[in-house]
């Protein structure tokens, strides 16, 4: 059996139609301590002007009253205080004190908000506040795994999701820990904006565009001593989709047994070369879908993919939803 990887006029999405009218309002809502990390996610993705960007988000940072705004190193920070979220259209939580249960005003505002058509985002230990409104029962969820146990004991109810970086569903998105914010933030963008100026914000970031939400948060490993020894078969790769690709291929490109590169590529990606490689062309045929007006046939072959029934077989499992139904909600005009 071969080893070579073969995966055998459009309207905009509501929040897209929108954004061709007006900015959707974010509230911020950080309680204290400060989590920099995940604030400084939040500020740079959707305060940050970006005047180069029609209708970007109208983003604003509240403080939740009664707590103090202080960080490590004797850092303390001011920030208006949250009153109401009456006039928000979407609410970010980019962190959370785990122990503390919300005023119950404010959870009656995020239930109202969801409740109206608004979205609901956070990250990393942010989704125990979300958790408290109900509103995540039944659903999968992610957070940092050094909350997972906590999580679970705490709302039993839903369902933590330890091999992704974020979770995106019914308008409410919460992401893991640290460095997976910016991945979230980035496919927030790309749903509302499209995928070329998430890249653009990706770009400015120093950011890759392409971290999905359906992989592992960590690997249990040490950094690699040779960095470069993958990185120029992956590059090749990204270069070739359009070309079936065997896994020996990349081998040789690494000057590398088969057995040895394979071993080396779960521990540095945690996942196999035959998952990536799946990953990185339904990727691509996202970018196509809503850039191009490739019909399916053709735009499967440019994405290495035999046909376009294979195309929709993968795309529907790691999506939820056909090729044609992804470009109708995505696909700008």
């Amino acid at each position: 059996m071969s080893d070579s990887v073969y995966v055998t006029s459009p309207s905009l999405s509501p929040f897209q139609a929108e954004m061709k009218v007006k900015s959707r309002r974010v509230a911020i809502l950080v309680p204290g301590p400060v989590s920099l990390f995940e604030l400084g996610c939040a500020v740079e993705l959707f305060v940050l002007p970006r005047p180069e960007l029609e209708n970007w988000y109208q983003a604003e940072v509240l403080a939740l009253p009664g707590h103090s705004l202080e960080g490590l190193a004797g850092l303390s920070l001011q920030a208006p205080s949250w009153k109401s979220l009456a006039d928000f259209d979407d609410v970010l939580i980019p962190y959370w004190p785990i122990e503390q249960s919300a005023e119950s005003n404010l959870i009656t505002e995020l239930q109202a908000l969801y409740q109206r058509g608004g979205r609901l985002w956070s990250f990393c230990s942010g989704v125990f506040l979300l958790a408290q409104t109900g509103l995540l029962d039944g659903k999968d969820v992610s957070t940092h795994w050094r909350y997972r146990s906590k999580l679970i004991k705490a709302f039993p109810l839903l369902s933590y999701r330890e091999d992704c970086l974020y979770r995106y569903q019914d308008r409410i998105a919460c992401s893991a820990g640290s460095a997976a914010a910016l991945d979230l933030g980035l496919e927030i963008i790309r749903r509302d904006y499209g995928h070329e100026v998430a890249s653009v914000v990706a770009r400015r970031l120093v950011s890759s565009p392409m971290r999905q939400g359906g992989q592992a948060q960590f690997v249990d490993r040490p950094v690699s001593r040779h960095p470069d020894l993958l990185a120029a078969s992956l590059d090749w790769a990204i270069e070739h989709l359009a070309e079936p690709i065997a896994v020996d291929q990349l081998a040789e490109r690494c000057n590398m047994s088969r057995r040895s590169y394979d071993r080396k590529f779960r521990q540095s990606m945690g996942q196999s070369p035959k998952s990536w490689l799946l990953s990185q062309r339904l990727q691509q045929a996202k970018n196509l879908l809503e850039s191009s007006h490739i019909s399916i046939e053709p735009l499967a072959q440019a994405t290495g993919f035999a046909n376009g029934s294979s195309l929709r077989h993968h795309f529907r499992g790691q999506f939820g939803l056909s090729p044609s139904e992804y470009r109708r909600q995505f696909q700008a005009k």
